[in-house]
């Protein structure tokens, strides 16, 4: 049998640091990864990700173990830590606006030197926050 727990508020336990429950509920990260993206690319870690695919240099999509209740009811966001230090920028951003989608996102791993190109490194990270399914 489940079950259920119903509280407006957290507190720690001296009764102080309340935060009210929708924080937790709508500011939570609901799904966030980290995988590396050279070679064959693999998950590092995760939540509530339950698979990577490559589909080519510096483009990787994550299917969602739990979906999201529509494509515009969420935010992702990404990083890349390159191999070396370098003054290029770089980040993990969707592949288009159509890549965000409710069991899946597909992201590009882009760096920026006054032209910008696509490539696997061996470190990116994103957090997804919203709403479930």
């Amino acid at each position: 049998m489940a079950s259920e727990l119903r509280v407006n508020t957290l507190k720690d336990a001296s009764g102080n640091n309340s935060v009210g429950m929708s924080y937790v509920a709508e500011g939570t990260a609901k799904a966030w990864l980290t995988f590396n993206g050279t070679s064959t690319a693999a998950l590092i870690d995760s939540f509530n990700i339950s698979g990577i695919t490559d589909n080519g240099t510096g483009d990787f999509s994550f299917a969602y173990s739990n979906n999201f209740s529509s494509a515009n009811s969420y935010v992702a966001g990404g990083m890349v830590a390159p191999s070396s230090n370098s003054v290029t920028t770089y980040t993990l951003r969707p592949y288009t606006s159509a890549s965000l989608a409710t069991s899946s996102i597909r992201f590009s791993m882009v760096y920026n030197t006054g032209s910008e190109g696509v490539s696997d490194y061996p470190y990116g990270a994103s957090t997804m926050v919203g709403d479930l399914a």
